[in-house]
């Protein structure tokens, strides 16, 4: 529980923050790009090499790609029926789709399920929700960015994105067999150890607390769909459509309940999709998430 406590602490960070005149304005930004290019290599190197596929873990897997699925066709047609400008379709589509996993999600599964749930909440993570954000989420931004771009200029966009290119290294190196170790799997923990403060200040920076955010429909479309939809939608399709029960269903709908992910939130801003509400999802979805997390918990038992 220490994790979710430093969460806590870090995005408070870097709300008050906003007041400290002696920071640059750009600080947000300047954190956003160690991110994308420094920490988001190193969790694909770390991370990505070691995952080993077993069948009956394919369904907790698939629950991350049937959320950010589901989120782009329910978001991209309500996008189009109601003339959103893509700025907002992208938003809601990345940031609404992808669950927060790792970093508000291991400790909570480590608390509720013990070893035994993490180890299925890793894979979740690590062949779900990171593959996604490394990859198909890159490309959702780009599609949705409000930059005019051909889509000769999408493909160089996506191919140079540095977590894709270091994805498609990880990949390779993983299906070669080969996994980073020594000194360089010591220097990638220690960059990867930085995610969550960095990335929970940089959001906290962003985030303008007032009660107009509070009113924004957007706001609550991408958090009833994060907190409540897609957490019944799993349960109902994986239980009375695919049988499944136990741990794996627990862990499964538990994960795809968690707030909005860091990492999507950090996606969305950097191609300029509405950076104001990606981080009020984060902002707003992470205090709110420990309560319906705890219904959930309790729909389970």
């Amino acid at each position: 529980m220490f994790n979710i406590v430093l969460i806590v602490i870090f995005l408070c960070l870097g709300i008050v923050s906003q007041h400290f005149r002696f920071l640059p304005d750009s600080l947000a930004q300047y954190l956003n790009r160690y991110l994308i290019y420094i920490v988001l290599p190193a969790l694909a190197l770390m991370y990505l090499p070691k995952i080993e596929l077993v069948p009956e873990l394919a369904l907790p897997i698939a629950s991350a790609w049937i959320s950010f699925g589901l989120s782009w066709l329910i978001f991209g047609f309500l996008g189009k029926i109601l003339n959103w400008v893509n700025s907002i379709t992208g938003c809601l589509v990345i940031t609404s789709g992808l669950a927060n996993t790792s970093f508000v999600g291991f400790p909570i599964v480590q608390a509720l399920y013990g070893d035994e749930g993490m180890k299925i909440a890793l894979l979740i993570d690590q062949a779900g929700s990171f593959i996604i954000v490394s990859s198909v989420a890159v490309i959702v931004a780009s599609i949705y960015t409000v930059e005019k771009k051909s889509k000769r200029d999408i493909t160089k966009k996506i191919l140079t994105f540095p977590p894709f290119l270091f994805f498609l290294i990880a990949i390779f190196m993983n299906i070669s067999g080969y996994e980073i170790a020594g000194h360089l799997e010591t220097l990638l923990e220690m960059i990867a150890a930085t995610l969550t403060p960095v990335a929970l200040t940089s959001v906290g920076l962003q985030i303008k607390i007032s009660p107009d955010a509070f009113r924004s429909k957007f706001l609550w479309m991408g958090l009833g769909y994060k907190l409540v939809f897609i957490p019944l939608t799993i349960l109902i399709l994986f239980r009375f459509v695919f049988n499944l029960q136990g741990l794996m269903l627990q862990v499964s709908v538990i994960e795809m309940a968690m707030a909005p992910m860091i990492t999507g939130s950090i996606i969305a801003i950097t191609h300029n999709l509405e950076p104001k509400l990606a981080s009020l999802l984060v902002g707003v979805g992470i205090p709110l998430s420990f309560l319906t997390i705890g219904i959930w918990y309790f729909i389970l038992a």
